[in-house]
């Protein structure tokens, strides 16, 4: 780090007890943009280099953050940010007219500051006090609804001074001061932060465990059901093979019954063996044989 730097010492020195109080230092990153702001009232390049210095990143990261927030500003601003909600409780309750009369009276547009450096005006978005439309705010402090008289009275009182202590320069968020540094021991801290981290190392223990245990009981469900499958395509192949037999056996018998039915019509078909019909027929006719050759009947 520099040994000269653009924030004071003061600030540098809140800035680290600010540090300490995070488990990782990036993560004072908004609060000392915040810081810087109350110093200067808007964030320097040579603030936001001071705070990149502190956190070990660059300037492009602080700036890349800074400028996401609407309640850090990246150029210079008055010492009163006067904020003119317009949305829609607001604007049923005559905000875009005295945003009008706003911009009139101080003779510049939204957006803009005054030539003194002493009030930006800007248009806002819902501001939370929609039961007191149409809502303003200076310095991040509500002032109430206001109408075009009570605005340039507003406007007077700021510029007099007559309200700095219930409203402070802009940048200034916080005006209680932490005496006794961290309300804790740093011992106590380390040994919290260290607690977490075994915290976490046992819960993503007990989630790979977890994992591998329900990837082990998929393994198993899926062999008992490759065995199960194995066993019903045994079964199915032993159940065809005994139709098989059975089908064959079936066919063999009814050749053999065709063969027996096939023979036993042959043989009504070609009748009494021959030499026995004369025996049968000897009352009829008569047949050469039944009698000597010679002999009367």
């Amino acid at each position: 780090m520099s040994a000269s730097t653009h924030l004071s010492a003061d600030t540098m020195t809140r800035a680290r007890e600010l540090i300490a109080v995070y488990p990782e230092p990036r993560s004072a990153l908004i609060p000392l943009c915040h810081l810087a702001q109350e110093q200067d009232g808007w964030l320097t390049p040579e603030a936001m280099a001071d705070i990149a210095n502190l956190l070990e990143t660059t300037p492009a990261e602080v700036l890349g953050t800074a400028s996401f927030y609407d309640m850090l500003y990246t150029e210079p601003v008055g010492t009163r940010v006067v904020s003119v909600c317009t949305n829609i409780a607001c604007l049923l309750n005559g905000a875009l007219e005295l945003l009008e009369h706003a911009e009139s009276s101080l003779q510049v547009n939204s957006g803009g500051t005054t030539p003194d450096g002493t009030i930006t005006l800007e248009e806002a978005e819902c501001l939370a006090d929609c039961d007191r439309a149409p809502c303003v705010q200076v310095n991040h402090r509500f002032v109430g609804a206001q109408s075009p008289e009570t605005f340039d009275r507003l406007v007077a009182e700021l510029r007099s001074g007559a309200r700095d202590e219930e409203i402070p320069r802009h940048g200034t968020l916080n005006r209680v001061r932490r005496t006794g540094g961290l309300a804790v021991g740093r011992e106590q801290i380390a040994a919290e932060r260290q607690a977490m981290v075994e915290a976490i190392s046992a819960r993503a223990a007990e989630a790979k465990a977890a994992d591998e245990a329900k990837a082990a009981e998929a393994a198993k469900a899926a062999e008992a059901a490759d065995q199960a499958s194995a066993a019903e395509a045994a079964g199915a192949a032993e159940a065809a093979k005994t139709a098989d037999q059975a089908s064959t056996e079936d066919q063999v018998k009814a050749a053999d019954q065709a063969g027996q039915d096939i023979a036993s019509k042959d043989a009504s078909a070609s009748g009494p063996p021959t030499g026995t019909a004369g025996s049968s027929g000897s009352s009829g006719a008569g047949g050469v044989g039944d009698h000597p050759e010679g002999t009367d009947a």
